[in-house]
């Protein structure tokens, strides 16, 4: 898929929910976020009462932006892992795929061990729904093309009959 904009089916964030609630039990983490490149949030799960999670959808996509841009010029494709330590909180964001960040936000309740081998897990199963995801607007993409085809040879099908039929 080009980098237009993200589409994902409901059928897909369902999936991709589910995925994410499994991480929050497993992991113990407090919420997860899924953001696209563009700073947008996908959907969120667990408790985020508390949190701005529109504008902090926007900072994380900024942050990983601006990482993106360090690996660069260190000659590094990407860091694909970032990891911020507070007092009591703390943030994991990875890559999914080539359009979303996941963010896990956890504390003391558990380790960045655990947070990392689950969201590992899940982001391998985000990458599948997200590609089944893209793979479906190609189809519907080409069925469009098909359908665009099918009328315009119709079309100078018509035009053709028009012009080589016989006068009545």
């Amino acid at each position: 898929m080009s980098q237009g904009d993200l589409v994902i089916y409901e059928e897909q964030i369902e999936k991709i929910e589910k995925t994410l609630g499994r991480l929050i039990k497993n992991a113990q983490a407090r919420c997860v976020l899924m953001v696209d490149k563009d700073g947008h949030l996908i959907t969120r799960q667990g408790f985020t009462q508390s949190l701005d999670t529109t504008a902090l959808a926007a900072l994380l996509a900024g942050s990983f932006a601006s990482t993106q841009e360090i690996a660069r010029l260190l000659g590094e494709p990407e860091f694909s892992i970032l990891f911020h330590q507070g007092k009591k909180d703390h943030i994991h964001i990875t890559l999914v795929g080539e359009r979303t960040i996941l963010a896990i936000i956890f504390d003391d309740r558990t380790t960045l061990g655990m947070v990392r081998l689950y969201a590992k897990e899940a982001c391998e199963n985000l990458e599948k729904i997200l590609s089944f995801a893209n793979q479906k607007i190609s189809q519907t993409e080409g069925e469009k093309k098909t359908d665009l085809d099918s009328e315009l040879s119709a079309s100078i099908e018509s035009k053709l009959d028009d012009i080589f039929s016989e006068p009545s």
